[in-house]
């Protein structure tokens, strides 16, 4: 056969052969496997695709299907990763800061983690911070293991409700402390929901609806039931001033929601962080449950939620297109308590239903009335509200 035929040849045995891609680790991924073993010396053990001289599983038995297996699933972002802390066997997050890119990132989680545990502190605890040796520049925070707010569904307005009070409790906090956010989206309000799922679930973040084992899906209770703690996180861009900082003048940064009005004025480098974190909730609350909004990535269509309509006039205030007539945390905070004190038992306790989905579902209608009825024999209250 000639050196042709051969080239040939292989170009076919290459096409017909896809790169198995599953089997490489991306190039953010290495960071974690050279740190691997300093990280399980310091206390801390990552899953095996992360670990030195790590074997594709379905190298090893070609029986299994690679999407399948937990080794083959990349991260959803480099700089965050899962991990077991050894000392007992709890799974905790770790977050790479480069700390020339986020200089202020380590010193403002740290700030609110020495305050101390509060009902009002919602910026997400440092359980660690450790320090590789070979780079001063970096940090890498360790962090409870989180979920997204809305993961699993809200299942009741009482459950909205609260999830409403404690955001703007927690940015209220925050601002007291002088600490504007600046990038407090839907991806950044996560919460600790651990004790919703009496068999685990996953700790990846792309595959938090499994159980542990991958093998089903996670179970879960509703947060009626079991009330959560919602957190922010991510101070990446944050910034700490003093007291006498009245209305700070900081440099234009667009974070992940990046319609602020402000942010589109031609010619306007600086604003004042504090209204753009209220239009950020704001944007927020409008978005996922009165409005909806398009996936920019998918295109998708994401509806709102039916029946709250009595949030409408507070958000209409918090996104207005002129910064300086946004309310305060302070008035956010004193209108919806009021609002919050106008909805009655049956509001709270009534099912939230996406728009656009039959709000008649059986198998849906009726596990809500068992829970409902359940919920009201034991008194236990509407409004779900965490002890800490």
């Amino acid at each position: 056969m000639s050196s042709a035929d051969l080239s040939a040849k292989s170009s076919v045995d290459l096409a017909a052969k896809p790169r198995d891609t599953n089997a490489e680790l991306r190039d953010g991924e290495l960071f974690w496997r050279d740190h691997c073993d300093w990280l399980k010396a310091s206390g801390y053990q990552l899953r095996p695709r992360f670990r030195p001289g790590w074997i594709p599983s379905w190298k090893k038995d070609p029986r299994k299907f690679p999407p399948a297996c937990e080794d083959a699933w990349s991260l959803a972002y480099d700089s965050v990763i899962d991990a077991v802390r050894l000392c007992d066997n709890s799974q905790v997050q770790l977050k790479k800061i480069d700390r020339r890119v986020h200089p202020h990132e380590v010193e403002i989680a740290l700030f609110f983690t020495h305050l101390g545990p509060s009902p009002a502190n919602h910026c997400v605890p440092i359980l660690e911070t450790l320090y590789p040796d070979e780079d001063a520049n970096l940090a890498i925070i360790v962090m409870p293991l989180l979920r997204d707010c809305d993961d699993p569904r809200f299942d009741t307005f009482g459950e909205a409700v609260e999830f409403f009070r404690q955001i703007f409790e927690g940015l209220q906090f925050m601002h007291h402390h002088h600490v504007a956010h600046r990038d407090c989206h839907f991806l950044n309000i996560m919460m600790d929901g651990t004790h919703l799922y009496p068999q685990g679930f996953h700790p990846d973040i792309i595959h938090q609806h499994l159980k542990p084992d991958k093998c089903a899906t996670a179970k879960h209770y509703t947060r009626t039931r079991l009330p959560v703690k919602y957190y922010f996180i991510d101070f990446g861009i944050s910034r700490r001033y003093g007291a006498s900082d009245r209305a700070p003048m900081e440099g234009i940064i667009r974070g992940g929601d990046k319609t602020a009005p402000e942010h589109a004025v031609p010619g306007q480098w600086a604003a004042d962080p504090f209204p753009t974190d209220i239009y950020y909730l704001g944007n927020f609350i409008r978005q996922h449950f009165l409005e909806g909004f398009e996936e920019p990535r998918t295109g998708y269509r994401v509806p709102g939620r039916v029946g709250f309509d009595f949030m409408a006039p507070l958000v209409q205030d918090m996104v207005h297109p002129d910064p300086t007539q946004r309310p305060t945390i302070d008035a956010v905070v004193a209108r919806f308590a009021d609002i919050q004190q106008r909805l009655g038992a049956w509001k709270l306790r009534a099912r939230v239903v996406s728009k656009g989905e039959f709000a008649y579902w059986p198998h849906r209608v009726v596990a809500h009335w068992c829970r409902r009825v359940r919920f009201v024999v034991l008194r236990v209250p509407a409004l779900p509200v965490p002890s800490v």
